[in-house]
């Protein structure tokens, strides 16, 4: 609470969220930010899917963040997040979607941080949303970690699927994110 000599106590209101508008690029971009790991390194895989919104369409101009252990759970800490050097897994990316919805990331599978099913945090931006969007994208390799996972173990298994990741036969992970309607995925309050 602020104080003003000539009125007293006065309560300041939050701010409220704001759209994203068409300017991603300004402030949010640079250059291979969607590279948490090099490209084909090994133990590097792609990460990748489709935004829709709740008709079914693809949302061409939203922005992913994802955060992630490294594959033996060490959260990294290691500078360079935004200064990409071509050898330091940052454990945090961004990709814009293109104009079919899709996002792309060179990352690694996350190890378990504290013996829970690994899995990335993700952040979802996009057009008409007052506030991003919390989630997660599980890795869907060990069915008795996302068992007895805190959060997994509270959703129906409806839910449950929205939140867990496709393995390709090349190792890689599909993940599509629905920001409404019947698939809707599963977003965390924070």
């Amino acid at each position: 609470m602020a104080t003003t000599p000539a009125r007293g106590p006065r309560t300041l209101a939050p701010t409220s969220g704001q759209t994203i508008g068409p300017f991603f690029a300004f402030g949010l971009v640079y250059p291979k930010m969607h590279e948490v790991a090099f490209p084909h390194t090994p133990g590097s895989i792609v990460l990748g899917g489709t935004v829709f919104d709740g008709q079914g369409s693809a949302v061409p101009d939203a922005l992913i963040e994802i955060w992630g252990a490294d594959s033996d759970g060490t959260v990294p800490s290691a500078r360079g997040s935004h200064r990409r050097d071509d050898h330091t897994f940052t454990g945090f990316g961004r990709a814009a979607t293109t104009d079919d919805g899709h996002y792309e990331f060179w990352t690694r599978n996350p190890g378990s941080v504290s013996g829970e099913a690994p899995f990335f945090a993700v952040v979802v931006f996009a057009r008409g949303l007052p506030n991003k969007l919390h989630t997660r994208i599980y890795l869907p390799d060990d069915e008795q970690a996302l068992a007895a996972d805190p959060l997994l173990s509270q959703l129906a298994p409806d839910e449950r699927a929205t939140l867990v990741a496709t393995r390709t036969p090349e190792g890689h992970l599909v993940h599509d994110i629905w920001l409404q309607g019947e698939k809707e995925t599963v977003f965390l309050d924070f």
